[in-house]
């Protein structure tokens, strides 16, 4: 028996004593630090080529088009070994990332180009997600589940902390390209990680299915599973009024209010500062509040942040919306993940993430191309303004009975 093997049937140790658990953090946060740098880097990459907000949108509604194939990512996160999909994914994001750094340093690049690499990259980034949430259960004792998946966002958060002003000072100081540079050395340290750590997938026998048979299990499975379907709901219409916010952030704080690369990035980092917080505090007020109040309440308020941002010019201001927003997000994303995890069987896991995100990012497209268009021929004050009022409206979907039925209230 090899080693991958005795991982898999002995009994997995505590989380403090899991190194294997603190290796995929800590390449997540190395992989964070580089995604941070690439949300400044390409916004100002695609002003600097166009100097047009409905570019931008384009750029975004491209790398999110992928969504829609996150059944068929779910399939292949089930059927192929996940730790091979995981290193292959981190191995060309590594190299596209690095060739459109390259080519933005020497003024070779078009806007086409980055249309088809953001989509190639969406395409990857799906698969690699899926995959991930779905190897997670393989590191970790089932009821270490809250706590490494509050980890590994405050890992995120760490990230949003700490990346941006580096990297509006890197934009600033030397070039766009080189920000995407670092961010694809990024993935090459989260290849070498997971080349690391045992995750090899057990041999799955029985009869053969097709991909439509396994896909719409894991859609039954969702439907059937009232709590994941209307956490689904909600989502589905929080995360087009995110994407609205999200898409035109830095065009909003670069082309209306006039902040520099380095203010940006430092706005940023001050919303990542109370998020790391936010995301250490999940597991503690998940075991005091139920997850509906908690769902609730952190949509609310994390809607109510965005649409008070577009109202406000002053950096302080701004920095501490950002940060209401994000701790929101920290401490409700770990819940969602982990009730996935904990309702779902492993051999499922896969499809039900994949199923789940493509109910809830569906729109993520239109949302980004619609974004561009509001910031194009009104203004993005509006955009932010109308995604703020979507995201808190959705927040009430959350009050649904069947959420009161996971804690065993009612």
């Amino acid at each position: 028996m090899n080693d991958a093997e005795v991982w898999q049937t002995e009994e997995k140790p505590s989380f403090k004593s899991n190194r294997q658990a603190f290796r995929f953090i800590g390449g997540n946060l190395v992989s964070f630090f580089g995604d941070q740098i690439y949300l400044i880097a390409l916004p100002l990459m695609v002003l600097a080529l166009t100097g047009s907000p409905l570019s931008m949108g384009i750029v975004a509604a491209v790398e999110r088009v992928p969504v829609l194939l996150q059944p068929l990512a779910g399939v292949l996160a089930d059927r192929l070994d996940r730790k091979r999909i995981l290193l292959f994914c981190d191995f060309f994001r590594f190299l596209l990332l690095g060739s459109i750094g390259v080519l933005f340093f020497y003024e070779m690049i078009t806007i086409y180009y980055l249309y088809a690499a953001a989509f190639v990259i969406g395409v990857l980034g799906q698969l690699y997600q899926t995959s991930q949430f779905a190897s997670i259960p393989k590191l970790v004792r089932k009821q270490d589940l809250d706590l490494v998946n509050a980890w590994n966002t405050g890992m995120f958060h760490t990230a949003v902390f700490l990346a941006p002003g580096l990297g509006g000072w890197i934009v600033a100081i030397y070039n766009p390209g080189v920000g995407m540079i670092l961010n694809s050395f990024s993935f090459f340290i989260g290849f070498l990680v997971v080349w690391s750590l045992r995750l090899e997938s057990e041999q799955k026998q029985g009869e053969k299915r097709s991909f439509t048979q396994d896909m719409s299990e894991g859609f039954r499975f969702v439907i059937h599973q009232k709590p994941l379907l209307y956490t689904n709901i909600a989502m589905f219409f929080s995360v087009f009024g995110t994407t609205l916010f999200l898409t035109m952030l830095i065009v909003h704080l670069k082309a209306e209010i006039g902040f520099s690369g380095v203010s940006i990035g430092w706005l940023l980092s001050a919303g990542g500062l109370g998020a790391i917080g936010g995301a250490m505090l999940s597991p503690v007020l998940r075991s005091r509040v139920a997850y509906r109040t908690l769902l609730f309440g952190c949509g609310a308020f994390g809607g109510l942040s965005i649409f008070l941002f577009s109202f406000y010019q002053s950096f302080i201001a701004l920095a501490l919306l950002n940060a209401v927003g994000t701790i929101c997000a920290s401490i409700s994303s770990p819940c969602i993940v982990t009730l996935r995890q904990k309702l779902t069987p492993e051999h499922l896991l896969g499809r039900v993430q994949a199923t789940s995100r493509f109910m809830t990012w569906a729109l993520m497209p239109v949302g980004a191309l619609v974004a561009g268009i509001i910031g194009e021929y009104i203004s993005t004050s509006m955009t932010i303004a109308i995604g703020g009022s979507v995201s808190t409206i959705a927040s009430f979907i959350y009050l649904h009975p069947s959420l009161k039925k996971i804690d065993g209230e009612g």
